[in-house]
């Protein structure tokens, strides 16, 4: 099973194989702390289309369009 969980959210002995997926490292957290098994950068959303998208759940589906196409 596949689970999707927040980068920040407390990392639970069920998480498993925990994977990245993102092109930045997230704000204050360690290694140690973030215990994850896989960084993989390279299939997140690009820098521009992330910065795009902002946090705006107005622009969503724009968004998703996007990623789509990349």
């Amino acid at each position: 099973m596949i689970q999707i969980k927040r980068a920040y959210e407390e990392v639970k002995e069920s998480d498993g194989f925990r994977i990245l997926i993102d092109r930045i490292w997230p704000r204050g957290m360690s290694k140690d702390k973030l215990k994850i098994d896989l960084w993989f950068k390279e299939i997140a959303p690009s820098s521009k289309l992330r910065k795009s998208f902002g946090h705006n759940t107005n622009r969503w589906e724009e968004f998703k369009i996007n990623i789509e196409m990349n």
